[in-house]
């Protein structure tokens, strides 16, 4: 299945700490790539995979699930901690919860954990009906390019796959149910006006994870990567990391 121009996978090595980035339910590495063109050319060995279903055709993504997204960025979490001495995890949206997700399941292994406008809860009407609307239609208009910044769009699907989306609740109620076990450092973007998350995925987390760091974005949508306050996401992880790894960053 032919790729959209812009949803190729991103991959940079540079020294022993590495970044593992998950883009959103139905978007692109797209979403991500400044933020990770940023992370590498500040010494960050960087990660970026296309989920299985993403960046072709909504009817291709149809026939994947939440379990095949996971065990993509499982992959490329095993090949960044084979190159790196200390690995974090990141994502926005959907991805924020496969990067907790991981980090549930990788305990120590993950160093710390940045999430923009996570998604770990059902907390939109249209996802609490897709177990039933799977059955009688294919898909519904999709949420995809929520962004503040006037000339900015996202690389994603226009429309939401209703099987692909029947099987996000079992993939929240799986986080929600652990999220005890992130013990590693937490970062938390979350912007003010979001037109596709609700603020209940960001309180869940506040309320279950004591040591997450929540910051506040005023200036964008849900989509914040491609957004006004993306400067802000990209120089506060790459503090983030400086604070929490215990190698330097490799610089050229």
């Amino acid at each position: 299945m032919p790729l959209m121009p812009g949803a190729e996978p991103y991959h940079h090595d540079a020294g022993q700490v590495g970044v593992l980035l998950c883009h959103g339910f139905t978007g692109t590495p797209q979403s991500l790539r400044p933020w990770g063109e940023f992370l590498a050319g500040h010494g960050v060995s960087v990660s970026l995979p296309r989920q299985p279903g993403h960046g072709t055709r909504w009817q291709e993504m149809n026939r994947t699930r939440w379990e095949d997204w996971y065990a993509e960025v499982e992959k490329a979490f095993a090949d960044l901690q084979g190159r790196c001495a200390e690995v974090f995890v990141a994502g926005l949206s959907l991805g924020g919860c496969l990067a907790l997700r991981l980090a549930e399941v990788h305990g120590a292994a993950i160093t710390g954990v940045m999430v923009v406008n996570p998604s770990i809860a059902s907390d939109v009407p249209l996802m609490k009906l897709a177990p039933l609307l799977k059955w009688f239609v294919p898909s519904v208009p999709g949420v995809a390019n929520d962004v503040k910044k006037p000339g900015v769009t996202e690389l994603a699907y226009a429309r939401t796959p209703v099987k692909a989306a029947a099987s996000l609740p079992g993939l929240w109620s799986l986080v929600q149910a652990d999220l005890a076990k992130v013990t590693q450092p937490l970062l938390v973007f979350h912007s003010t006006e979001d037109h596709v998350v609700k603020p209940t995925s960001v309180a869940i987390i506040r309320e279950k994870v004591p040591q997450a760091t929540i910051e506040e974005l005023t200036d964008s949508y849900h989509v914040a990567t491609l957004d006004n306050d993306a400067d802000r996401i990209f120089a506060g992880s790459l503090d983030f990391i400086q604070t929490h790894a215990s190698v330097p960053l490799q610089r050229d």
